[in-house]
């Protein structure tokens, strides 16, 4: 597998461990295979402003990289911040979500720059908020907030009663959106057609990369799209039993043990 020429890298409970936090050999490891010469990107549901602390640890703003951004919606160089692709949820779609949830007694979310903006605060954002450090505002007129335009929309809540919000939306809008659970307990509005796979698949295209020499690493299921795109798809050991499924390997660490450096060193470096 010494022909990998790049590396798709989901963040939350992959590349990170529990605290937040990278270890010294994943670090590591990552550099190596930048330094042989494989392309890396770090795919995630956050928006830029979150993923640029962890890309610095890994010397991404120094050497060509690339940010898939909220679960696919933005494509971004590491080295340069240029903003390669990008792709908003219809405003009129946006609305009827909007509408949607509120109606249904949700908050919704939306990401711009630095800041998280929330239609009225709850705990599943005061833990989003402590998660990505970025600044929490509650804004009183959200819903012209989401007139405006967005990347996606997070509908928190406890899960048990997010599957009834995601069954209406699926009824209402499913052909218009992309729509997905990230974490248990927030249901994602994105573009329709739009997803990790996706631009993972647009951004091989702009450089000139065969999805045969991409590996792919995840762990939950708006990792799915991705790890089945990818030439060689990777779960955590830590990861959601579906995407383990349909995995090419699965790991035998966790995020918590070096999971990732663990692939690097034995699949891409050829170290044992």
């Amino acid at each position: 597998m010494t022909s990998i020429r790049m590396i798709a890298l989901d963040l939350d409970d992959t590349l990170l461990r529990s605290d937040l936090s990278i270890s010294y050999r994943t670090r590591n490891a990552v550099k190596r295979a930048q330094s042989a010469g494989i392309i890396v990107v770090l795919a995630s549901g956050r928006i830029p402003a979150a993923i640029e602390r962890f890309a610095r640890l890994l010397g991404m703003h120094k050497r060509p990289g690339y940010f898939i951004c909220n679960n696919g919606t933005l494509i971004q160089e590491s080295h340069t911040g240029k903003i390669l692709y990008d792709i908003r949820i219809p405003p009129e779609v946006a609305l009827i979500a909007y509408d949607l949830a509120t109606a249904e007694g949700f908050p919704v979310q939306i990401y711009e720059g630095d800041v998280m903006y929330v239609s009225r605060s709850n705990e599943f954002a005061d833990y989003d908020q402590k998660l990505t450090g970025l600044r929490q505002v509650v804004v009183e007129n959200f819903r012209d907030m989401v007139a405006a335009g967005c990347y996606k929309l997070i509908i928190p809540g406890d899960p048990m009663i997010l599957a009834p919000l995601e069954s209406l939306m699926r009824t209402y809008i499913g052909s218009d959106i992309t729509l997905f659970t990230s974490k248990p307990y927030f249901l994602e509005v994105l573009p329709p057609q739009t997803d990790k796979g996706t631009s993972l698949e647009k951004l091989a295209e702009m450089i000139s990369i065969d999805r045969e020499v991409v590996l792919a690493i995840g762990d939950s299921m708006n990792d799915e799209t991705m790890i089945r795109w990818a030439g060689v798809g990777v779960a955590m050991a830590n990861g959601d039993e579906r995407i383990k499924s349909i995995a090419s390997i699965v790991t035998d660490k966790s995020n918590d043990d070096d999971g990732v450096a663990d692939v690097i060193d034995r699949y891409l470096l050829g170290k044992t």
